[in-house]
């Protein structure tokens, strides 16, 4: 006759039962920690969203909470970008310029929220549909109202008119700041380089000829103002100032201005 088989007594109130509870527990509060719990690098926020919409301000660097499983996070990097733009933009005697724009621009942490929600899900985005649309509209609306030699003459002053154009477009959405804007690398065609620096040599040589006559035009007054000072007595005494006592002279003739200066008869042998 078969014995009966032995089968181990095990129930939920055992210690084994317990202790597989436990590590389930520590397991699933370690996910939700996990989860809840995540961390934004310094030059960076992070944008929550609860079920795909914006909650809550741009969350800032450091150690920051969120629900698990139903928000997610967006980061959004706010350190000053750098992005060079080439362009070729026509001017207002309609010829072609070529150059370089290179923007410094960072996104406003206060706004990550806002950029996100409307116009970017990522911070690769933000120039492409922010920054370049606002810097090219710039870059037509200042160039068309100077012409070529203009422009080549005063390249620093109009890179300056630039960066006043774009930080004034971007001001309108309040999403960036404009931290700066280099033009660079202007080309233009070669008969008008040519045509730009014989301009340029013609105003120096202007410029030399007008500084000439105003030197020439102070010196005239200058010795018209000595000429008119110069009465017979300084003269006399120029005359005794430079006198060695040798030389004969023939002395003011009687009854004449007693302030006529001598006159040299003869040196000295």
């Amino acid at each position: 006759m078969t014995s009966p088989t032995s089968f181990r007594n095990i129930t939920p109130n055992g210690s084994g039962g317990a202790a597989t509870l436990l590590v389930v527990l520590s397991f699933t509060g370690f996910i939700l920690l996990t989860q809840a719990l995540f961390i934004v690098p310094a030059g960076q926020v992070a944008v929550v969203t609860t079920l795909g919409k914006v909650s809550g301000g741009s969350r800032r660097p450091g150690l920051n909470l969120k629900i698990p499983f139903v928000q997610a996070v967006a980061p959004f990097d706010v350190r000053t970008q750098v992005k060079p733009e080439k362009f070729a933009t026509l001017t207002k005697d309609l010829q072609v310029i070529e150059a370089t724009a290179t923007v410094k621009y960072a996104v406003r942490p206060s706004e990550a929220g806002r950029v996100f929600s409307t116009i970017a899900s990522n911070d690769r985005d933000v120039y492409p549909r922010i920054i370049q649309p606002s810097l090219l509209k710039a870059l037509k609306s200042v160039f068309s109202q100077y012409e070529l030699v203009t422009i080549a003459s005063k390249w620093s002053d109009i890179s300056e008119l630039v960066e006043r154009t774009v930080a004034e477009e971007l001001d309108k959405f309040d999403y960036v700041d404009v931290r700066g804007l280099d033009l660079t690398g202007l080309q233009i065609a070669e008969e008008y380089r040519a045509a730009i620096e014989q301009k340029q040599i013609a105003e120096q040589q202007l410029l030399r000829a007008q500084t000439e006559v105003k030197i020439a035009e102070q010196e005239a007054k200058r010795y018209e103002t000595l000429t008119q000072s110069l009465d017979n007595q300084v003269l006399f005494k120029l005359f005794l100032d430079k006198w060695d006592g040798k030389t004969q002279v023939v002395p003011s003739l009687p009854g004449s201005n007693s302030g006529t200066p001598p006159v040299i008869v003869r040196g000295n042998n």
